[in-house]
Order: C-alpha cells, then structure tokens, then sequence
C-alpha cells in the first residue's frame, strides 16, 4: 500500500486510527481459552467490530513469537483474514528488526513477502545497511523507530552529542539513505512536545504514534504539532482498546472505546 492509499482511507473514515493487536492470553477473555485457536479468535473478533472505525492494524510479534509455532500462526491468520477481507487496511509487523545486510533482505521478505504486510517497524541503531534492504521493497513501508514512547527513550535518543540531539541526527541522516521516500517513523505520543522540531526535519513523512490511551499521550496536542497538510499520522491504541472488557462483551467495549478516538479524530480533521 501507498501512502497515497492511505492518506485517501483516512479522509474517506476520518480515522487516523492505528488498533494495536498485542494479544496477551492472560488478559483475553477466558471464554476465548476453549477455542481451537484463542488468539486468532480474539483478534478476528476486534477486527470485525472495529475495521470500519480504523486504517490500521499493529500487531507486535513479540505476543505470537511468546507463545511459539501456535502463536506464530496466529499471526499468519490474522494478516491473511485482514488481507482477504479487509485490503484497504494498512498492516504493520511491528517487530523492531534490524541487522545488516542478507540478514535485514531475509527480515523484509518474512514481513514483506511471506507475511505480505504493508510495513514494519526497523531500528536504526545499526545504521544505513541495516535499513536499506528494508526500503527496496515497492509499495512496502519502513518505520523508522526515532522518538519512543517508553521512559527509557531519554537514555540515548534525547542526549545532545556535538550540539545535536540523537534523533534529530538519526532524522537527518535516513533522508539520505536510497529510497528514503519509503521511510515512516515512530515518534511517541508522550513525547508531543517534541513533535514541532520532528516536523521542521520531516514535514511530509507519515508519522506512528503509539503512546494515546493507556500510556496518557494526548491525541490533541499530537495533532497540534504533528499534523500536517496531507494528515501524516497514524496514532495507535493497544491496551485501552482492545482490552476495554475481559467479558463476553470484550468485542463491543473495544468497539466503543475504538469509536470515542475515531470522534475525536473526526473532529481534529475539521
């Protein structure tokens, strides 16, 4: 997928929603625990009462790489389902890989090719070779991880080195890298305020924030420094949707909780 595709079903739903699926078997409801496969169960679940309400689906592959072969193909059902049903949703592996050469080629063809996801989530510390077999790949997006949400996030990317901060360099230098225009990146809603200086270096860039909702990141103040004229945001929300409710009515309440952000970003696109 594009991110023209993109930017035209976010102005058709008036969602810049992003649904993190990051299934954790001691939270899903325990009804769910007697089916043949309880992950996929949740997740088609969520995704059936929810796809009209985002443009993307997250799930992080740490909760099916957990729980081995049975959590891996989980994970294919749930990217075949979306796919087959549900194609003009935007996909990421959120899977933080990165390492250099033939390594990080086979990484994007699981992701890419065997898994066809539209994008993945790629850490730059090991810098452009470990990027750039990412970024080969046509329609297929890359998400630079540049200013998390986590507390420790102001261990390295924050710190100033030679009058610059870490992620402002890290910014910078991936614009250089071959086929850059394929390149998104991670910027944390509980780093908003940092998000005007984000724009000064990639204005036009699509933007994941993860961080709204559970984490307390503020949906209006990543608008208000993140936005710009072609929408340029997917803001995620994991926890405070998809476990709303631990009953029978787990589906419905991540329903609602799903449709309150969907209102809100509604009215952020006015």
């Amino acid at each position: 997928m594009t991110t023209q595709q993109l930017t035209e079903q976010i102005q058709k739903k008036n969602s810049f929603l992003c649904i993190g699926l990051d299934v954790d078997l001691n939270k899903i409801p325990k009804h769910l625990l007697e089916e043949e496969d309880p992950i996929f169960a949740f997740n088609k679940a969520i995704i059936d009462v929810t796809h009209h309400l985002c443009v993307a689906y997250k799930p992080n592959t740490a909760f099916y790489e957990a729980y081995g072969l049975k959590g891996w193909k989980a994970l294919e059902k749930t990217i075949k389902y979306l796919n087959e049903n549900h194609p003009e949703i935007f996909t990421i592996a959120d899977a933080k890989r990165g390492d250099i050469g033939n390594t990080s080629h086979m990484y994007a063809k699981a992701f890419f090719e065997d898994l066809a996801f539209d994008s993945v989530t790629v850490a730059p510390y090991m810098g452009k070779d470990s990027v750039e077999p990412f970024l080969e790949f046509k329609d297929k997006q890359t998400i630079l991880l540049a200013l998390t949400s986590n507390q420790g996030a102001f261990d390295f990317q924050t710190k100033t080195i030679e009058g610059e901060e870490v992620y402002k360099h890290v910014l910078k230098t991936s614009k250089t890298w071959k086929n850059s225009e394929n390149l998104m990146y991670v910027v944390g809603a509980t780093k908003a305020e940092f998000l005007a200086d984000v724009r000064k270096i990639i204005p036009e860039a699509f933007l994941l924030v993860p961080g709204v909702g559970a984490q307390g990141g503020s949906l209006k103040d990543v608008c208000k420094y993140g936005m710009n004229s072609n929408i340029g945001l997917l803001v995620n929300s994991s926890r405070g949707i998809i476990y709303a409710s631990n009953g029978n009515d787990f589906a419905q309440a991540a329903a609602e909780k799903a449709e309150t952000l969907q209102r809100a970003m509604a009215q952020e696109l006015k």
